[in-house]
């Protein structure tokens, strides 16, 4: 299976719903996070709208908000005990290989890990890597350079096979590690192809298979020295040169091979002097043979000199034909000081390397001379090595006169980076994505083939580290001509996101030489699917010649007991069977079921009984049932007696059996194919078993199949089903997991392999994401009693949204998935209404376009027609059961046009009677709320007019009319709230009579908008969202982007505005779509900014430091916690909004009063409680004495006013002041 087709750029596209996972056993830790204490009792039903395909609470500190990648990078990912998927430690670069390392005395030593990155969890390593996963430590295997295909563990030798296309350990393309020692050189050195697969034989022999014909390392060319290296465009110094003029340049020599001396064209140093001729290059290179033209100027010359690599500081040995004798002779050991004649009949000396050593500088050092001084008239140095470059200067010099020299058309906005890190300068272009499209940029690559051959074609990739490029970095096209009449290959996507140097083998096969009829070309350019602006970058290619023939055919057996390779390969079955292939057999696959080995790939064998897979039992290749299959076979998966296979096949070579679409199944007991469904659409890449939950909680082994494919075929009665690459075969129910009617979660992504661990879980490797709530997309219910997320029963589909309704929107507007949505009960009547940009299925089957609606028996239903599909509902409110649903919307509704806003009675599931249309220049509605007890609804947004009447910004509607409140407004309001009821709030990138503001404020009652004093000075932008944080709204939360493009969030506290600490702020990245405040159980530490019963609900994409990505956070004052983590296709996801039954209640939040008045009350308790025990015991008293015969006194008294006649009052009072004397009576 060649590396580069593993994933292409669909594995971006693939969203998939995938059984619950299975709780993982143990091994990893995994840490729990404490959970909020949320009460949400008094909000009623709560729901979060937003952008998302899968969806979950922060649960363990291990999860992320990563979904799985698109460019290119591959994780180790582990299971958490929720069910969702964590990274566990991410490469720069597809993960291929896996597998457990236990050494012979049981020792678990870690999983080793092969692919082409050149990094492991932050840790740079080429390609292998050994990874802990009980502490998930990295640790490089260093020594490789190139790709790992695939990796072999064997406790019984204690060693772990290593195949691929590398080079490393004096081996080439296959290597041992043996225990903890290191890199130990397999006896036959590796092989001359790229290996794809390993196993270990039924006799106990370890089977190498792939793209190779015989054994060794990469064949030297036959024609030796053949590349000039370009010293033209090299940095050229010297020490102690001559004063003379004409002879004081030390380039005088370069590209100079005529050997005639004279001023321009000799070098010469001071007199009797010993000195140095330097030159630095633009890239690294290595050296094969130096050639130098001694001077005669003047009697002049050099006698001795040695050459120093540089930055090595290494001092080459070298040989050369010593004249005198015509025999090879070593340079002097004392200092590898070589010789140069002075003799006139010789042109040039050639000193040949006995190291090939890398270097990008050198120094030729010159210690005697003849006649008075030393010098040089010409210099030539060559390599071995065939490159291109993609910047010109780099390649052959023009000047070396070369026929076909190697060369490089680039075209397009490139300019040359520096080699930094690298091994040479290249090129980097920064494109938009008009420019992706049309392949504006290219680099045709020319190198300089002299020698007709087998090639291996890499194509080098400078890392993103170095130029801090890796988030902008993007996906090339590369493609190539390497025959004579030969047709293009097929374009391969190279991802450049590596982190380090890497290449990517693009090409194996012949090569013909270079001709005025035929240059061998490799193009470069940039993948066209790329919808946002990339770096591109173009560095290099290679040509490493390959034997041609060795003996071998694709498969080779070595016998690990032996201490040498046996050179007679018939002895070997798998050998044999190979050299029994048509030439040029490449196997994939290699899997041993039952003590019967099978072999796939691509191939047929010469007597034409069988195609692309075969068995090997008894010493003998064995067809399969009807020759095999018809095409190109490209993994195995053992799962018990059945082989499962993938490739790019339809049927068996005969061509008589049904169903064996890419993925078939080979039953090895019964010796017969099984049709899996009918397959799927397109190549299959990589079978990978997990671990599900499919039948009553009982987790089962099933098959995901990942690839190019983009549907599961139709079989019987089952309809074929869209995927993107990827589908999970259940075995037990012989069936596609999207053919069976389970409770679905979401999975996103592709595998690429897995690894079981003795007493762990099974580590995966790809780039797949879980979040944990079935059938929840873009809308969720949230509970606290317990704290859940929860489907609202509607699949919802994001629509893209056009770049006109796009404009509409406020900046950090959400305008893609659901936007909005609003609980609504009245009476008997109870819906829930989510508005957005969207499409969903009704419950009729029927398609709903943009606003949905569910009743209280879950039945989901759409509007009707006239409104156009592309129209985005950004606010909703209520009056009575009319819905007032505001955005950006456009239609037709009863012969009228509607702009902005649109009415819609609940009761009878019908368009209400419709206001005037609103008018002005992208129009939309981004707020709408109800005065408090009025019929008065506030419509807020960007437009002008409401029909014929001029109401821009703020409009009322009342009665079927529209008003405008005040005047003096303009600009775009974001968002609404009301302090008491007679003044409203409103907050945007607005002006007041023309003078700007962020938030204003307006009385009913004089009808006249008013800035808020102090917030055109205090917020740094627009406002985009905004919350009360009291209860008439006097103190309050905004949030929106300071004009230099950062998030800001602040909170006036009814006389100023306080910012979040910088310390706490959230990142650069973040867009905050929606505040909320909301009640808590217990208390969090006291703050300043949010009241200690409640929490600051902070919804969007948001950035936390220290903690990355999240969709929604809680803010008590000092600290952001994550709290929900989402993602949409491959990227994070995001929250709008929440929106909850009933609002807030600030006065008894979380339940709890202040202690004064929990005093008061507790006073005014204990004196009720008295007087209810004072007249309980009057009322017993009563009782008691009644019943011991007690009656009450006499009632009737006598007339009490019979004498009052008898004595005047005055003469009563009128002695009252008289001393001495009482009053007489």
């Amino acid at each position: 299976m060649r590396l580069d087709s593993l994933f292409g750029p669909a594995a971006a596209e693939l969203v998939f719903l995938i059984q619950i996972l299975i709780p993982p056993t143990q091994g990893v830790d995994f840490d729990p996070v404490q959970l909020p204490n949320l009460n949400l009792n008094q909000l009623g039903r709560v729901a979060l709208t937003g952008d998302f395909d899968s969806i979950s609470l922060y649960t363990y500190k291990q999860q992320t908000e990563h979904a799985f990648s698109s460019n290119g990078s591959q994780s180790l990912i582990t299971q958490l005990p929720n069910g969702d998927f964590t990274a566990s430690a991410t490469a720069d670069a597809y993960i291929k290989t896996m597998c457990p390392f236990v050494m012979r005395n049981g020792q678990f030593a870690g999983v080793v890990v092969g692919g082409n990155f050149t990094s492991l969890g932050g840790v740079e390593t080429q390609g292998v890597a050994l990874y802990d996963p009980n502490t998930s430590k990295t640790d490089p295997l260093s020594g490789l350079l190139g790709q790992v295909s695939v990796v072999y563990c064997d406790q019984d030798t204690n060693t772990v096979y290593v195949g691929g296309d590398f080079k490393g350990a004096d081996s080439t393309n296959a290597v041992a590690w043996v225990g903890m020692s290191g890199w130990a050189n397999l006896p036959f050195a590796g092989f001359n192809g790229p290996v794809e697969s390993i196993t270990k034989a039924p006799n106990g022999n370890i089977v190498f298979g792939g793209a190779f014909t015989g054994l060794g390392n990469t064949t030297a060319p036959q024609k030796k020295d053949q590349q000039v290296v370009n010293l033209s465009s090299a940095k050229i110094s010297s020490g102690s040169t001559t004063e003379e003029s004409g002879f004081n340049d030390p380039k005088n020599i370069v590209c100079k091979t005529s050997g005639q001396d004279g001023p321009g064209s000799t070098w010469l140093l001071e007199d009797k002097t010993s000195g140095f001729w330097r030159a630095d290059l633009n890239f690294g290179f290595q050296p094969t043979k130096l050639r130098l033209w001694n001077t005669h100027q003047n009697g002049r010359g050099t006698k001795t000199f040695r050459f120093t690599a540089l930055p090595l500081n290494g001092i080459m040995n070298m040989t050369y034909i010593d004249p005198a004798t015509g025999k090879t002779t070593p340079c002097d050991a004392d200092g590898a000081r070589c010789p140069l004649s002075d003799d006139t009949s010789l042109p040039y000396q050639d000193f040949t390397f006995y190291n090939h050593v890398g270097m990008s500088a050198f120094k030729i050092d010159i210690s005697d001379w003849y006649g008075d001084g030393a010098g040089l008239s010409g210099i030539e140095l060559f390599q071995d090595d065939i490159y291109a470059y993609a910047v010109t200067d780099l390649n052959e010099p023009a000047c070396a006169n070369i026929e076909f020299g190697s060369n490089s058309t680039p075209t397009g906005p490139w300019t040359t980076a520096p080699s930094a890190q690298s091994q040479s300068q290249y090129l980097t272009a920064d494109l938009a994505a008009q420019d992706i499209k049309s392949a504006k940029a290219s680099v045709i690559f020319k190198p300089n083939i002299k020698q007709k051959g087998n090639y291996s074609v890499d194509v080098y990739t400078p890392g993103c580290l170095q130029d801090n490029s890796c988030d902008r970095r993007g996906i090339a096209n590369v493609t190539g001509i390497f025959t004579e009449g030969g047709a293009p290959i097929p374009i391969k996507q190279i991802y450049q996101t590596n982190d380090f140097d890497k290449y990517d083998q693009i090409y194996y096969g012949p090569v013909d030489v270079n001709s005025d009829s035929f240059r061998a070309t490799v193009t470069l350019t940039p993948y066209t699917q790329q919808d946002q602006r990339i770096t591109l970058v173009a560095q290099r290619v290679r040509f490493a010649p390959t034997n041609y023939t060795g003996g071998l055919n694709g498969l080779f057996e070595f016998d690990p007991n032996q201490g040498s390779t046996l050179t007679d390969f018939s002895k070997s079955a798998f050998d044999q069977a190979g050299m029994n292939l048509q030439p040029g057999a490449i196997v994939t696959s290699l899997a041993v079921v039952g003590g019967i080995s099978y072999v796939g790939g691509n191939f047929s064998d010469i007597s034409g009984n069988f195609r692309n897979i075969f068995s090997i039992t008894d010493r003998n290749a064995t067809s399969l049932p009807n020759g095999g299959l018809n095409a190109q076979v490209a993994t195995f998966q053992v799962f018990g007696d059945l082989l499962y296979v993938g490739g790019n096949f339809t049927n068996t070579a005969t061509g008589n059996f049904l169903g064996l679409n890419n993925f078939a199944a080979y039953n090895t007991l019964s010796q017969s194919w099984l049709a899996l469904g009918s397959g799927v659409r397109g190549r299959v890449n990589t079978i990978v078993p997990i671990e599900l939950n499919v039948t009553e909680g009982r987790p089962e082994t099933c098959i995901t199949v990942n690839g190019h494919f983009d549907q599961l075929e139709a079989v019987g009665s089952a309809p074929a089903v869209p995927v993107k690459g990827f589908g999970v075969w259940v075995p037990s129910r012989q069936d596609w997991l999207q053919n069976l009617n389970l409770t679905t979660r979401t999975i996103t992504g592709k595998l690429s392999s897995a690894t079981n661990i003795t007493g762990s879980d099974p580590l995966l490797a790809g780039t797949i994401s879980s979040q944990g709530v079935p059938g929840a997309q873009d809308a969720v219910s949230l509970t606290s009693k317990p704290l859940q997320l929860n489907s609202l029963g509607i699949n919802i589909q994001p629509q893209p949204v056009t770049s006109s309704k796009r404009k509409r929107a406020i900046s950090g507007q959400n305008v893609t998935g659901a936007v909005t949505g609003l609980f609504h009960k009245n009476g008997k009547l109870n819906v829930t209404v989510i508005g957005g940009h969207f499409t969903a299925t009704a419950s009729n089957g029927s398609t709903i376009n943009n606003l949905a609606f569910i009743n209280g028996t879950g039945a989901v239903s759409g509007l009707g027609t006239g409104l156009d599909e592309d129209s985005v509902f950004l606010a909703l409110n209520t009056q009575e059961n009319i819905l007032y649903a505001g955005g950006t919307i456009s239609g037709t509704l009863e012969n009228s046009n509607v702009n902005g806003l649109i009415l819609y009675d609940l009761a009878s599931g019908n368009f209400a009677n419709q206001p005037a249309a609103l008018g002005g220049d992208d129009v939309a509605v981004n707020a709408i709320t109800t005065r408090p007890k009025s019929t008065q609804v506030y419509v807020a947004g960007n437009f002008d007019t409401a029909g014929s009447l001029a109401c821009p910004s703020v409009c009322m509607f009342d009665k079927g009319q529209w008003s405008q409140p005040g005047s003096g407004l303009s600009g775009s309001v974001a968002a609404l709230a009301w302090q008491g009821n007679d003044k409203l709030l409103a907050g945007g990138n607005i002006s007041i009579n023309g003078n700007a503001t962020k938030l204003a404020n307006y009385d009913t009652k004089n009808r006249q908008w008013t800035p808020l004093e102090g917030s055109d000075a205090a917020v740094p932008g627009p406002v985009t969202a905004l919350t009360p944080a009291k209860e008439d709204a006097s103190q309050f939360w905004v949030a929106g982007k300071s004009t230099n493009g950062s998030a800001f969030l602040m909170k006036y506290d009814s006389s100023k505005f306080h910012a979040i600490p910088e310390s706490n702020r959230l990142g650069d990245q973040t867009t905050i779509h929606g505040l909320s405040m909301l009640s808590l159980d217990s208390d969090h530490n006291k703050s300043e900014l949010v009241d200690q019963s409640m929490v600051l609900l902070v919804t969007g994409s948001l950035n936390i430091p220290n903690f990355g990505n999240a969709s929604a956070a809680l803010y008590d004052g000092k600290t952001f916690v994550p709290f929900i983590l989402s993602t949409s296709g491959s990227g994070p996801g995001s929250l709008s909004q929440l929106f909850s039954e009933k609002t807030v209640d600030f006065k008894s939040s979380g339940g709890r009063m202040k202690l004064g008045f929990v005093v008061l009350i507790g006073l005014a308790i204990a004196l009720g409680v008295t007087f209810l025990l004072v007249v309980a015991g009057i009322l017993i008293e009563r009782y008691r004495r009644r019943a011991e015969g007690y009656q009450p006194a006499p009632t009737t008294y006598f007339d009490k006013t019979a004498n009052m006649g008898r004595i005047p009052p005055e003469d009563l009072f009128g002695r009252l002041g008289q001393r001495g004397n009482a009053p007489l009576l």
